[in-house]
This record gives C-alpha cells, structure tokens and sequence, in this order.
C-alpha cells in the first residue's frame, strides 16, 4: 500500500470519527422541569432559555433540549428569574427552581439614582419599609439617561440632551444593588423622546402643516410607526439587559394623547395598535437571550377603555406582548371618575381595586401579570390633597388584596418619607405564601366614558 493510499485511509478515518464527535455532540439532549421554590410544584407558565432560544414548558413545567448546552435560564411571571449552569457531559435532567416574588419598588429618576443622596435614601427603605425592588430610569422623560449609553451616542441623541451626571461604573452600581437584595427594573421612557427627534426631525412627529410638534413641556416626540426609532429603543433595552436588570418596563409605549398631529401613516386605532403591539413583540424577541421580564407602562383608563384611548393601548391585545403591565392608577389621573366614584382622590383604594379587577376579568389574565404603579405625589387635579401613610396605605392595601405582582411608588422628585409608606410585613424579602382560589373569578364592573387619563406627572 502506498503511502497516499495510507493517508487517504487515515483521512477518511478522521472524517468518520468527526462525524461521529458532532453527532453525539447534537443528539446530546437536555431534559429538564421547572418547579416552584416553595411548594416544588410545577410551573407551567414559565419560559426557558437555551443557547439564546426560547423554549415553552409544557403543563407539567418540563422542556426537551437537543444539543451542547452551558447553562439553562427560566423565568415566569410571579418568580425571580434563575439561571443554572450544566457541566460538561453532566446530569441531564435538570431541576430549575423558581423563587416567588412580589416587588415592592419605589421609583428613581436618572438624575436620582446618580445622585448620592437620593440613592442611598431609597436603598434604606429596604430596612424600615421592606421595599425590595427599584425603577430606575435607563432613559428619562427628557431623554436623559444615567450612563454614558452607546445606543444613544451612536444615533446622535446624546449630543442634544440636558447636560446631567453620568455614572462611570453603572453596571457595578447595579452589581451592588443586587447584592444588597433589589430587584432592578429598568424604566425607558419610548416614544416622548425629544433629543432623539432633535438628532433624527424625520422620526419626529409633526403637526399637519409641516412643523415639529411640541407637548404642554414642549418636548418633541418620536413618531411610533418609526421602524428606525423602535430600534433605537429596543437596542437601548439590549443594552440595559446586559447592565444586569432584571425586567426592562417600557414607558409612553404610545402615541401622543393630542389632536391635530402628523404621522408616517395614517392614525385610526388598528394602526395605532398594530405599531404599539408590534414594537412590544419585537423588544420581547430581541430581549429573550437576556431572560428579563418585560413590562409596559399604560394609562389608568386603559383598564376601563374597550377601544385604544386614541394612543394605541388596548388593554385585551397589548396584554398579550409582555410579561406585566403596569396601569398607571394614579387616582389623580382619573379625571372623570369612574363607575360611582366621581372623585377619585377621596377613594384611592377604590380606584385601585376596581381598576385592577377590571383588567384581570377583562384580559382573562392571572393577577400575577400586573403590577400597578401607585400615587405618592400630591394631587394635581382635584382638591390638591397631600397624599400621606393613609392614601399611600389604602392605595398598597388594594393592590395587595387583588394579588398583583407587587406594585410600584410613583414620586418624580424621588423624595419618599418612610414614616408616609407602608411598614415591612415580610422583612423585604418579597416572599409570598402559596395561593389558593381563582383570581379570575370577579365580575366585571362597568367601565367609564371612553376617555384618556392624565399620564403620571413629568419631572425627571
């Protein structure tokens, strides 16, 4: 035999080995369940992430992967999200525990959070009040953001924003966070957007003779049937993932609630919620290799509303394009009442409660998915009341008693009085007790005038 013929036998022979490597390499196959910490029940609702893809559980919370795998990510609705790693030619079943959680959160702006004072105030509510979770701006109502970002640098918004502080070490800030306990959701204000509509006027949205249109701040928006500005936004929210938060919350994810106004295509309510639901849907798919939740900010009336409020938020189809959704229940924000309860602000439990119960029978959706936002402001548009420990507790109380995922303090000057917020009941832990009982089973109340509410103030 000559030597050619000898090494074409050793090369066929290192081919057939090869092959043989890759096929066990991709029949090697994951098997795993995903179980509630607490009860070791299965979770059926939750959402795996291998290798980047997105695997459904079935009913008994199990999933099947074919090929090499190094770790294995879940989350759900309710729970803390998890990651494990899977050693080399290690075990194959897999059980991914799933921790319950209910974030109790107070809200910091960007100039808050690179603010000393203001951060480490909030942090020590942890101790006396057992807030346990943060909304923190990754970009603010005017655009700021608290990080030198280069999904903004690169789309030339940073150069036309307000000078404000940046944090050098933001991801190790938010290493720290962790640490110490909090769950991190990262707020990006989407739509009102004024030094990217500076940087970009062909994305803005204009008036119909031609002009930049301004809201009551005189703030630019961007347009949002811009497929360009959705994915500054979405690669604004990659960005934020790989920082290290949890839940990405989205913000004004709407069109401006103004008449008179001018968009890239025409605005009647299919439109308008075809492009909300459609940036939602695409920011969850970019967003799944980073197992975070995502959320979406939407108008107290929204609850209420059958039709899109004239902003593109329809309650039954843009609860379908998220994790959680957080009405905001301002009671302020109810401007005209609600089914016999004309003013709002005297009966802030009442706003809540009802609110909620209505867009858990009306989205056929678990309580679990909704996290409200809360008022800890004083009033604005009724009587100017301040709201103290009593509306603040009533507000908490109500939200508490309809089993949302927790609920979120709203005070844009980041200014929170632990003597006026609710005393610790779980030592800030956020852990909850195994339920029992349907929270689907409420009759639906019958809903207000078909008409938007007030957003939360705007003071970044």
């Amino acid at each position: 035999m000559t030597a050619a013929w000898r090494l074409a036998i050793c090369a066929v022979a290192w081919a057939a080995t090869m092959s043989a490597w890759v096929r066990a390499e991709e029949s090697h196959e994951v098997r795993g369940v995903v179980i509630d910490e607490l009860t070791q029940r299965p979770v059926p609702g939750a959402i795996v992430t291998i290798n980047g893809q997105v695997l459904p559980v079935d009913a008994g919370g199990a999933f099947v992967y074919s090929g090499s795998v190094d770790s294995v990510s879940a989350r759900a609705p309710g729970y803390l999200r998890s990651k494990v790693d899977v050693a080399p030619n290690g075990d194959a079943q897999l059980h991914l525990e799933l921790t319950p959680f209910r974030p109790k959160a107070v809200y910091l702006s960007a100039f808050g959070i690179t603010n000393a004072a203001l951060r480490e105030a909030a942090v020590q509510l942890q101790v006396t009040n057992g807030i346990n979770a943060l909304v923190i701006d990754v970009k603010g109502d005017r655009g700021v953001t608290p990080y030198q970002s280069k999904a903004r640098d690169s789309d030339g918004a940073t150069g036309h924003a307000v000078k404000a502080p940046h944090l050098t070490d933001f991801a190790e800030l938010l290493s720290n966070l962790h640490r110490r306990g909090f769950y991190l959701i990262g707020r990006i204000v989407v739509f009102k957007d004024d030094p990217l509509a500076s940087a970009h006027p062909q994305w803005a949205v204009h008036t119909t003779n031609g002009s930049l249109w301004r809201d009551r701040e005189h703030l630019q928006w961007i347009d949002p049937f811009s497929s360009d500005a959705q994915n500054h936004n979405i690669a604004l929210a990659e960005e934020a993932a790989q920082l290290g938060f949890d839940e990405i919350q989205f913000d004004y994810v709407r069109f401006p609630d103004a008449q008179g106004l001018r968009f890239m295509h025409p605005s009647t309510e299919a439109s308008r919620t075809q492009a909300i639901d459609g940036f939602l849907r695409a920011a969850q798919s970019r967003l799944a290799p980073y197992n975070v939740f995502v959320a979406a900010d939407i108008f107290g009336y929204v609850c209420w509303n059958t039709n899109d409020t004239a902003i593109g938020q329809q309650l039954e189809l843009i609860s379908t394009s998220v994790d959680y959704l957080s009405p905001m229940l301002y009671p302020s924000g109810f401007t005209w009442g609600i089914p016999d309860y004309p003013h709002p602000t005297a009966t802030p439990g009442d706003i809540v409660r009802r609110s909620l119960a209505n867009a858990v029978a009306r989205s056929g959706l678990p309580s679990t998915r909704f996290r409200p936002w809360l008022q800890a402001f004083p009033d604005y548009a009724f009587d100017h009341r301040v709201f103290g420990a009593e509306e603040i507790r009533l507000q908490v109380d109500a939200a508490e008693a309809e089993g949302t995922d927790g609920w979120m303090l709203w005070n844009p000057h980041n200014h929170y009085d632990p003597a006026q917020l609710p005393e610790d009941a779980d030592n800030g832990t956020g852990a909850v007790e195994p339920t029992t009982g349907n929270a689907l089973e409420r009759p639906a109340a019958a809903r207000p005038p078909e008409r938007p509410g007030r957003a939360k103030t705007d003071d970044d």
